[in-house]
């Protein structure tokens, strides 16, 4: 069989690799593989406040029924089989024995202990490296092949710390940030979906009645969706629990109406991809998807990269908004080498990336400063930011001062977008595997700004989809932008805060109320959400 190279699909060798031999030939691998669009999903459909229906979107730009039969059939005389399409996100799910996987991918396969950068913690998994190879009559049709190699992909972006009796007044009850960031009122999330990623863990349902009965505030009933054999697994000290309680306590006492649904898939690349489509495929569509994982840009290979992007494209022609985490370890993100990154997936243009501040209060409640959020000088963490070197200036950010990339190759996309209280140190108050504690990070601005979104949808009556177009519009180089408090103190390593967008806060911390009312100016207010949705996508009011 004659094979062709699969772009982007190179892997390095981790660099505190263990080798232990060569995956076992019988060894079953179920892998996930991406195939091309029917057709380019147009810009102004990704951009514009147009919105297509699940139907149109697969019928449209989803996978061509004629590459699934070619590909099905390629597979199957290799010893492949193909258990599940879905033709709207373009994805085949497969398995087969280990030798034969090799031999169609022309790639050879190893059992390696790595570090897992979640928790520190030595983990076995397979790996690869180089280029994957692809069957020449399908090259150019399967795009992207995700989890031959399982390294852990991601980490969290939660701190955790005890804060300082100095601080100890500014410790915040959730609910009390809807006034710190002026929520809209008469909004409660009604009728919205934020669909929440997570990895393993879990939550108990009393333990969540618990926390939000002591806010006073409605009980959440949340649905946990598995992924690529990922289920919610309560109290077994998973890493991921703090994460993931992090997520469901922080939405839900900030939108307490919405409907909150979890998609847990496993911390690698396929399960990334796997459950991203999920969501954003979901029915009925949800209004906002939460990402609180990432890793710098680069430690991501290209199809992977370009496959998740592209999810968060067909997410904003569904009218989903994703909101993601930009990262705690500064303008360095998770890197060592001394020079700048930023993290993915919050480097994607479609995806609204949170930066992070600290927020002292006056007596009164209101804000009395807020800066930028970095606590390196006390061994914490520091808000992510700064120029990506994969994904390019997006047209929309061309106008408010985004410096040049680190690496001199012209301009990039800037990082982060928007805002909110990250601080570990005065914290958000959670409870966490039966602890009340105090947690901080981008992880909680993501949720945060995807409670913001689900009550600005529900007072427009429809969902908004990609929120940057109309946020930069908003915004000039060098100005305060309508409808943010400009955070214009502190940096995070290599970048400062200034008045106007920055590469550490973006365009400032949210005034829900104001924001609203401009918001309407681009999407109108009482609409339907049946009106922009033709199927069963439209979700009931």
């Amino acid at each position: 069989m004659s094979h062709a190279t699969l772009p982007g699909s190179d892997r390095t060798v981790l660099a505190d690799a263990q080798p232990l031999g060569p995956v076992e030939a019988t060894e079953r691998i179920e892998f996930t593989v991406v195939l091309r669009r029917r057709s380019p999903l147009p810009k102004d459909l990704v951009d514009g406040t147009r919105i297509v229906s699940r139907d149109e979107l697969a019928a449209r730009f989803g996978a061509n029924p004629a590459d699934v039969d070619n590909v099905t059939a390629v597979f199957r005389t290799a010893g492949i089989a193909v258990s599940d399409v879905h033709i709207g996100s373009r994805r085949m799910s497969c398995d087969g024995p280990a030798d034969a996987v090799s031999a169609l991918f022309a790639t050879e396969l190893q059992r390696t202990r790595s570090t897992d950068p979640r928790t520190g913690q030595p983990v076995e998994h397979r790996s690869r490296s180089g280029s994957l190879g692809m069957p020449s009559v399908l090259d150019g049709i399967v795009v992207g092949v995700f989890g031959l190699d399982d390294r852990p992909q991601a980490q969290g972006n939660l701190r955790r710390q005890t804060p300082s009796p100095q601080r100890a007044a500014y410790r915040f009850d959730v609910p009390i940030l809807t006034k710190v960031y002026d929520f809209p009122a008469d909004t409660d999330g009604s009728g919205q979906i934020a669909a929440i990623m997570e990895f393993e863990g879990g939550f108990s349902q009393q333990e969540l009645d618990t926390y939000f009965d002591g806010l006073g505030i409605p009980r959440r009933t949340v649905r946990s969706v598995g992924v690529d054999g990922v289920r919610n697994t309560a109290g077994q000290g998973f890493a991921s629990d703090d994460e993931l309680l992090l997520d469901v306590e922080v939405l839900g006492a900030l939108a307490p109406r919405a409907d909150l649904v979890l998609y847990q898939a496993p911390n690698n690349d396929r399960g990334f991809v796997d459950g991203i489509a999920t969501a954003v495929h979901a029915t009925p569509t949800p209004t906002v998807l939460s990402i609180s994982f990432g890793r710098s840009e680069d430690t991501w290979t290209d199809q992977a990269r370009t496959a998740i992007d592209e999810l968060f494209q067909d997410a904003a022609a569904l009218g989903v908004t994703v909101c993601a985490a930009a990262g705690d370890n500064g303008s360095v993100d998770t890197h060592v080498d001394g020079h700048s990154h930023v993290d993915f997936p919050a480097a994607s243009p479609h995806v609204l990336a949170c930066g992070g501040t600290s927020v002292l209060l006056a007596p009164s409640g209101a804000p009395q400063t807020e800066t930028v959020w970095n606590e390196k000088a006390a061994g914490g963490g520091v808000t992510g930011g700064g120029i990506s070197t994969t994904f390019p200036l997006p047209d929309w950010q061309t106008h408010v001062g985004v410096p040049a990339r680190p690496d001199g190759r012209g301009a990039g996309r800037g990082v982060p977008d928007v805002a909110a209280l990250a601080d570990p140190m005065t914290g958000y108050r959670l409870l966490i595997d039966g602890q009340v504690g105090f947690a901080g990070g981008t992880s909680a601005v993501a949720p945060l700004w995807v409670a913001l979104v689900c009550r600005i949808a529900q007072a427009l009556g429809r969902p908004v989809g990609l929120l940057q177009p109309a946020l930069y519009a908003l915004a000039a180089e060098g100005s305060p932008t309508e409808g943010f408090r400009d955070v214009s103190h502190g940096d995070n390593g290599a970048y400062s805060a200034r008045v106007g967008w920055d590469p550490c806060t973006g365009l400032g911390v949210p005034v829900g109320s104001a924001l609203l009312a401009l918001l309407k100016e681009r999407y109108g207010e009482g609409d339907t959400p049946g009106s922009v949705r033709s199927d069963s996508s439209a979700r009931p009011r």
